[in-house]
């Protein structure tokens, strides 16, 4: 059996070992995504398993693997994916359901603290020798921020967003969150409210929720005029989730305080992109998934969804 990892370097960039997928047959590891869908098709074209993480597996490609039995996305998101031209062709896809919850939510809460306490920038600051030349005790370039007492608004409260709202509490937040439905889990974390009523009243807004054409741009003029004056909004999920151009002049007008991004529209981050240039703009390159821990849990699963598969019985399978 041939086996073939599209694009591997994120998920392991050497830090980890490829073993316990190798065990399953000859292995072949592309670090990075072909340049073109002719390049990719030349690599995986007589492949039995193909373990994408961002390659785009579109109906041509499927059509020019005749040997393609199963494909596992090293991630949980699965949109690159033709998900329903595979089920048609009777191959499973199956992905990465809850690897980097605790990554995530933890990662939204350090966007957040930087935003409120700007702890790299006054680190820097004292490298820079400002403390030794300052003459005082003490010196600060932006507002401290405390956040005990502060309503922080969750749109889309799955199992990060719940995460990321019990470290809101413990820090003495309060938590309102808005879901297409609602689980007893969330109602001992937060509140639940209309969207409407979570962008009126949140101090802080922290976005979890899936990609979909309804969410796609929940984020807007619009919405974004419903909001507190002030208010931080945060993003490790998915880009177009945010209408850029929009929340740039919204940081640039005062409306939004500052925003905390791990994630764009295009990425990697082009040049053009209006929140490059917005004041209080903090962006980080879609890495809130990529604690080794994270990643090595990416591989244990893959290996499971593989076994899984050759006994006969797809796990995590999207489109079965």
């Amino acid at each position: 059996m041939k086996i073939v990892v599209t694009d591997g370097h994120a998920e392991n960039p050497g830090d980890l070992s490829w073993d316990q997928i190798r065990q399953f047959g000859e292995l072949v590891v592309y670090d990075l995504p072909a340049n073109s869908e002719e390049e990719l098709i030349a690599r995986i074209h007589d492949a039995d398993v193909i373990l994408p993480n961002k390659s785009l597996i579109s109906r041509r490609v499927i059509d020019a693997c005749p040997n393609l039995k199963l494909i596992c996305v090293l991630a949980t998101g699965y949109n690159v994916v033709n998900t329903k031209y595979a089920a048609e062709k009777g191959i499973p896809v199956c992905n990465v359901p809850s690897y980097g919850t605790m990554a995530v939510a933890q990662f939204a809460m350090s966007l957040l603290l930087e935003i409120t306490g700007h702890v790299a920038h006054h680190s820097q600051a004292v490298h820079q020798g400002r403390w030794t030349e300052c003459g005082e005790f003490c010196f600060w370039d932006y507002p401290m921020i405390e956040l005990d007492g502060k309503t922080l608004g969750i749109i889309g409260f799955g199992r990060i967003g719940q995460a990321f709202g019990r470290m809101a509490r413990a820090m003495g937040m309060n938590v309102i969150a808005y879901n297409r439905s609602r689980s007893p889990e969330g109602e001992a974390i937060a509140e639940y409210v209309s969207l409407e009523e979570l962008l009126q009243r949140a101090d802080v807004i922290s976005l979890h929720c899936p990609l979909f054409p309804e969410t796609k741009g929940i984020i807007n003029r619009e919405t974004i005029a419903k909001m507190k004056d002030g208010v931080i909004l945060l993003n490790n999920s998915r880009g177009p989730l945010v209408v850029e151009q929009d929340l740039a002049d919204a940081l640039t007008s005062g409306k939004v305080y500052a925003a905390g991004l791990d994630v764009v529209c295009d990425e990697p981050i082009q040049p053009d992109n209006p929140l490059l240039s917005a004041p209080n703009c903090f962006i980080t390159p879609h890495i809130s998934w990529a604690p080794k821990e994270a990643r090595q849990r990416i591989l244990d699963c893959t290996e499971q969804n593989i076994r899984a598969f050759l006994a006969g019985k797809p796990q995590n399978a999207v489109n079965m």
